[in-house]
C-alpha cells in the first residue's frame, strides 16, 4: 500500500484541481491538468519498474548470472531517472523495491550508514549508491 502513496495522492490532488477548474468552466484546462498529474501518478508508481523481487532472490540470481541489483523505492527521482536512463536494459537487472522488502531494507541501511538511500545498486556484492546511469549500463553489458 505505502507503494502506491505518491500515485494516488497525484491522482486525488489533480482531481481536486480539476473539479475545480470545472467549476469555473475551464472544463478543457481541466482535462489537460488531470491528464499531467495521471502521467505523474504512473511515473511514480511501481508499474514503471521492472518486477521486483526479494533481497535473497536478487542476489542469489546476481551470484549466478553477475547482474546488479538495483535497491529501489516508488517516488524517488533518482531511481526514476535511473530507470528511465537504463531503458529497456533496466529488466536485465534485479529490481528489490525495499518497500516491500524489509530485507532489501536491511541491505541499503546497511551500505549507507544506516539510511535508506536509493538507488544503491550492488555489482559483485559491493554497494554502489545513486551510481551514473552509464556506469550500469556497463556492468548490465559485461554480467553474462
Amino acid at each position: 500500500m505505502r507503494a502506491w502513496l505518491y500515485p494516488m495522492l497525484f491522482v486525488l490532488g489533480g482531481s481536486d484541481v480539476a473539479a475545480g477548474l470545472v467549476l469555473k468552466g475551464s472544463s478543457g484546462t481541466a482535462v489537460g491538468l488531470l491528464l499531467l498529474f495521471v502521467f505523474l501518478a504512473g511515473l511514480n508508481s511501481p508499474l514503471v519498474f521492472p518486477r521486483s523481487i526479494g533481497a535473497a532472490e536478487a542476489q542469489r540470481l546476481s551470484a549466478a548470472d553477475g547482474r546488479p541489483v538495483v535497491f529501489w523505492r516508488p517516488g524517488c527521482t533518482y531511481c526514476l531517472r535511473l530507470r528511465i536512463r537504463l531503458g529497456l536494459r533496466a529488466r536485465q537487472a534485479h529490481w528489490v523495491d525495499i518497500w516491500r522488502d524489509p530485507a532489501g531494507a536491511a541491505v541499503v541501511r546497511a551500505a549507507n550508514d544506516g539510511n535508506e538511500t536509493v538507488p544503491t545498486v550492488v555489482v559483485a556484492g559491493r554497494p554502489h549508491v545513486n551510481p551514473d546511469p552509464a556506469w550500469v549500463r556497463e556492468q548490465l553489458s559485461r554480467s553474462r
